[in-house]
């Protein structure tokens, strides 16, 4: 590995990084759970905005 220069090759890069010590290396994160979505519902307001629309189809 040489600190001193960037790699310049794809496999220098992966040699850089398999001599990295083992104490340096980060282990996968884990990802965070998303919320449970809401619930959702269609009122009667919701319901007259696009209750004409078929018309276009």
């Amino acid at each position: 590995m040489n600190t001193a220069t960037e790699p310049e090759t794809l496999a220098e890069l992966i040699s850089d990084c398999a001599d990295m010590p083992a104490g340096l290396r980060q282990q996968r994160p884990t990802a965070p759970t998303p919320p449970a979505p809401r619930a959702w519902t269609v009122d009667d307001t919701c319901h007259s905005q696009v209750e004409a629309l078929g018309e276009y189809a």
